[in-house]
């Protein structure tokens, strides 16, 4: 098919994958395979989902975040693990995305049940040399990730109300 129509079904769809994923997200490439120069996909990421703060520094690659459906919060860190920077990005927030540039360290909080958002970044795709997961965050569905999601969510918070938050 030439063409991929993104609407209202497509993203019940993979919001409903999601839901019934123990990692509780689910994306939906709609590019053709791995080796394209540009991967672009739909992401449904729900609230209990933990992504391991990361950074795609070798190779280099940026990477592009809007939401579709809900509310997140995108976060940026420093090198020891501090949070730099927060993001409300939601249809109804006045950031909707964030393009981050290669190297970055970050992750993606979703804030409420349902929420999709669409991610770019180059190609081709290497699953095993994809990102640089930080060691200074737990890996996912280790005894720890839920803790340290509840943890970097709270810190996340006390962020935007000091004014460095979006």
């Amino acid at each position: 098919m030439s063409f991929q129509v993104i609407d209202d079904n497509l993203l019940a769809q993979v919001r409903s994958q999601a839901q019934s994923r123990s990692r509780r997200r689910q994306n939906f490439n709609l590019h053709a395979d791995y080796q394209e120069p540009c991967q672009r996909l739909l992401n449904a990421v729900e609230p209990e989902s933990y992504i391991r703060p990361h950074r795609h520094s070798n190779p280099p690659k940026d990477e592009c975040f809007i939401a579709l459906r809900g509310r997140f919060l995108a976060l940026v860190f420093s090198e020891k693990g501090e949070i730099s920077h927060v993001f409300q990005l939601g249809t109804d927030q006045p950031c909707l995305g964030i393009d981050l540039k290669s190297g970055t360290w970050h992750s993606i909080i979703s804030l409420e049940p349902g929420g999709v958002f669409f991610e770019a970044k180059p190609g081709p795709y290497e699953p095993l040399a994809d990102k640089d997961f930080a060691s200074w965050a737990p890996a996912e569905e280790s005894a720890e990730a839920e803790k340290y999601l509840r943890d970097v969510r709270q810190r996340a918070f006390q962020v935007l109300t000091s004014g460095r938050g979006e």
